[in-house]
């Protein structure tokens, strides 16, 4: 399995004061805000070099984000690796018994495929695997 990072993922509790850092502070550009249902959460992505970062801004209080957010305060929440292929991946990974969050992708921002591994088979680190490319499932 050949993975490239893609983003990393940073909670936020305060948008304004986020955009504020990474847009005003360090420079950066912010694109459009897409919303991910399926998770509800609104996703802004910030372009670094050849990865972007993803600030995760909660759209319900029940949502995975507001939850994390509760519990440990805004900051890193997962590193994203791009694969050619999420199934063969996701595959792969559950014969060497890695613990998975996901079985099976599901949709993700920008039109692409996710599935996540839990962090206690990642040495402590939610790992989101993403195939792009308009793929559908």
């Amino acid at each position: 399995m050949k993975a490239t990072l893609d983003h990393v993922g940073i909670a936020v509790r305060d948008l304004a004061e986020a955009l504020a850092f990474y847009r005003d502070a360090l420079g950066l550009e912010i694109e459009a805000p897409e919303e991910v249902a399926s998770q509800r959460v609104r996703a802004h992505f910030v372009p670094a070099g050849g990865a972007a970062l993803e600030l995760l801004e909660a759209t319900a209080p029940d949502s995975p984000i507001a939850k994390y957010v509760e519990r440990r305060g805004p900051g890193l929440h997962h590193l994203t690796l791009r694969v050619d292929d999420i199934h063969g991946a996701l595959a792969r990974l559950k014969a060497r018994g890695v613990r998975l969050i996901d079985e099976a992708p599901r949709p993700g921002a920008h039109g692409s495929l996710v599935a996540f591994i839990h962090p206690s088979s990642a040495h402590g680190v939610l790992v989101e695997l993403i195939e792009t490319g308009g793929a559908a499932s």
